[in-house]
């Protein structure tokens, strides 16, 4: 296997990288941790036989998959007007992802709870925090962000980086993704949300716990100047 020197924009993630396999370009991904390993290898092998557009497995070894290299750019990569047009265009991938059926063996969604407890002892802005009620748990990406979607001209022709995928609540990863995607531009949570068809209040819902998980992974893993900017915000809720 010859490493080649190009970077690669298929996913957000350091440890990705592309290489010749059997004479053509594949992407590398390696990763140390066994069940993220594990989770994006169920969630591209359960997806290969749907429509939508995911790297097919080519050969997973421990700690390293090789996958096809998928067209298109990473949205974070586009002006603003492109990529809340991929935004847009990629709720609809995302509704149709929280229809399938689940694989077997997909590990659980985030421990909001836990969530809750922690953030209430830490010292971050007051945030009116409750966990929403779930009323159905569905296939999620975990990740769904403009760095982890490709397009061209507007089509999203791939979703990359799964090894966060669980069994989760739709609304709460389309929440994430809308409020993620609004802090760069205040256009995306609306667009997101009317083209995924939910109800704007239920993702609202959920805005505080997405905010106080951010502040929690900035207090732990930096940089501080995200923090800062991150307590900023949160001090002038709600954002939306």
């Amino acid at each position: 296997m010859k490493v080649k020197n190009e970077r690669v924009r298929q996913g957000a993630v350091g440890h990705v990288r592309l290489v010749e396999h059997l004479g053509r370009p594949v992407v590398e991904k390696r990763m140390t941790d066994p069940a993220r390993h594990d989770t994006e290898v169920l969630a591209l092998g359960a997806l290969g036989c749907t429509e939508l557009p995911v790297p097919e497995l080519i050969q997973v070894d421990r700690g390293s998959i090789l996958m096809t290299l998928m067209p298109g750019q990473r949205l974070d990569s586009l002006t603003l007007d492109a990529r809340l047009t991929g935004l847009e265009a990629s709720a609809t991938l995302l509704h149709r992802l929280h229809d399938l059926q689940p694989p077997p063996g997909l590990p659980p969604g985030p421990d909001d709870e836990s969530i809750v407890r922690r953030y209430s002892d830490a010292p971050g802005p007051p945030l009116p925090l409750r966990v929403p009620r779930t009323e159905r748990l569905t296939f999620c990406h975990g990740d769904w962000t403009d760095a982890n979607l490709l397009a061209i001209d507007g089509k999203i022709t791939a979703i990359v980086d799964w090894e966060r995928a669980h069994l989760g609540d739709p609304i709460r990863e389309l929440s994430r993704a809308a409020w993620a995607a609004s802090r760069k531009d205040p256009r995306s949570f609306d667009r997101l949300v009317e083209r995924y068809g939910a109800d704007p209040v239920k993702v609202r819902e959920w805005l505080p716990i997405h905010a106080a998980e951010l502040w929690l992974w900035f207090a732990e893993a930096g940089p501080p100047a995200y923090l800062e900017q991150l307590t900023a915000e949160l001090e002038s809720w709600p954002p939306i």
